[in-house]
């Protein structure tokens, strides 16, 4: 009997996967525990296995986008057993299932369909179809085989959107109601209520993540309209190149998101100081040339533990906000932004202040490491108190970093420079570094936030102070 295997949850956040790579083929015997596929999630590239044995049937691969959390990707069959029959009206049915365990029940019987009597789309261009209210067979297709691809809906939403007349435009119903949240971002993007009937047909109550697709949908509609205007060198009869294209990723997508929302939510304000931080270096100097030393410390470790301190005396900026009540985590977990080929990740080093600067470092640099590779685990990128965003090995001495929600404060750092400054009150060459500190300011006021970083700064300057 087949059983399904179906898009796992591996993150409480994720709701949707992509599929990078099969390992195993249709027609390939598969045994429990076999590593079948690679999915990529919200936060990282992850290792599927196999928890039946058999012979496997794939049904979605990586051309089918992304797939929701508990659709069906693929059958485990028995030694023998014909392959399921798997329409495309079905393909992206979905099952509830239990983090990390995928749902397994009797294959649903499909009804034959010849492949010459209907068109052929993707998944996410019936998705893109529903969500944008038009008739995905009206679309011309533009994949392989004249396949329907989401681009085509698009367009054909595009398309009727620009054959309405004013004359003809559907009218506002009076009994649409729009969160106050929503009425605010829409009224800063410049939206008026007369917009969503046409940006959100069938829509009654909007909220602010209706206003925050339909300005999406704009900016993609402007995009495409001017990517369409012939360049000015452009003379005669010589046709406008068309732009070169490529779908977001799922990391690239999730990165956008979260900085909307910390931009759309947080009343963010940067401080920035001028760090005298020529005992730090002295102090990873002899830290890396001691012979004891397994793993010689990074500057991200050291300030972790320097902002895990100083946390320690104003645990506000350690809190966030959750409705209308401040939360106090029970410990310092940090979170170090890194940057890979698929975007920005935060792995998160946890309990910081317990650890010693020995521990730190092998834990930190076995979880970059993994993170890099996009290897890390979904709970090693997930439960960070603060963040920390190091740009000194770009030559960055000073910027603004953004806050990763919920978080309520992060820790920008720039490069290390060798300054001339006044020392003691005499000309000396001294190691600085520019610290920038973006906080949340619906939670801390200018003045302790102020202090913090002060404080962070004395430890930077007097490492005696916290090693102690």
């Amino acid at each position: 009997m087949a059983h399904e295997i179906v898009m796992p949850q591996l993150s409480l956040s994720m709701d949707k996967g992509q599929i990078v790579n099969w390992l195993k083929q249709t027609g390939d015997k598969i045994n429990s525990g076999d590593i079948l596929l690679e999915v990529e999630s919200d936060k990282s590239t992850v290792e599927v296995e196999a928890v039946e044995s058999g012979v496997l049937q794939v049904v979605l691969g990586p051309s089918d986008g992304e797939i929701p959390v508990g659709a069906v990707i693929a059958y485990t069959l028995a030694e023998g057993e014909a392959l399921v029959s798997v329409a495309p009206s079905t393909q992206l049915e979905t099952h509830t299932i239990t983090k990390d365990e995928p749902v397994r029940v009797t294959a649903p019987v499909q009804e034959e369909t010849k492949p010459s009597d209907r068109l052929l789309s993707s998944p996410a261009a019936r998705r893109k179809s529903t969500e944008l209210q038009v008739d995905w067979k009206k679309a011309t297709g533009t994949g392989r085989g004249g396949r329907i691809k989401e681009r085509d809906v698009i367009r054909l939403s595009q398309e009727l959107a620009q054959a309405v007349s004013p004359q003809t435009a559907p009218v506002v119903s009076q009994s649409i109601q729009i969160t106050p949240l929503a009425k605010r971002v829409a009224d800063d993007f410049g939206l008026d209520d007369t917009s969503f009937a046409t940006l959100l047909p069938g829509k009654t109550r909007i909220e602010r993540e209706d206003v925050e697709e339909a300005i999406r949908r704009i900016i993609r509609e402007r995009s495409f309209a001017l990517s369409n205007i012939p360049s000015p060198h452009q003379t005669g009869s010589t046709k406008p190149v068309a732009p070169r294209r490529e779908a977001l990723g799922t990391v690239r997508k999730r990165i956008a998101e979260r900085m909307i929302l910390s931009e759309q939510t947080y009343a963010p304000v940067t401080l920035t100081t001028e760090v005298d931080a020529t005992e730090l270096v002295n102090l990873r100097e002899t830290l890396k040339n001691d012979t004891g030393t397994k793993v010689a410390p990074s500057y991200n470790v050291l300030l972790s533990k320097i902002s895990a301190k100083a946390l320690g005396e104003y645990p506000i900026l350690n809190a966030f906000l959750d409705g209308n009540e401040i939360v106090y985590p029970p410990a310092v977990n940090v979170g170090i932004a890194v940057d890979t080929e698929r975007g920005l990740i935060v792995p998160v080093v946890r309990d910081v202040a317990s650890k010693s600067l020995g521990e730190l470092a092998l834990e930190m640099n076995e979880l970059l490491g993994r993170a890099a590779q996009g290897k890390a685990t979904a709970d090693e990128l997930s439960g960070g108190t603060f963040t920390i965003t190091n740009l000194g090995v770009q030559e960055i001495d000073a910027f603004t970093p953004i806050i990763n929600p919920p978080e309520c404060a992060v820790l920008g750092v720039g490069r290390l420079r060798k300054q001339m400054v006044v020392f003691n009150d005499q000309p000396a060459v001294r190691t600085m570094l520019v610290l920038s500190l973006t906080f949340d300011h619906r939670l801390v006021d200018g003045a302790p936030a102020a202090r913090f970083l002060q404080r962070i700064k004395l430890f930077c300057e007097n490492p005696y102070l916290w090693l102690s």
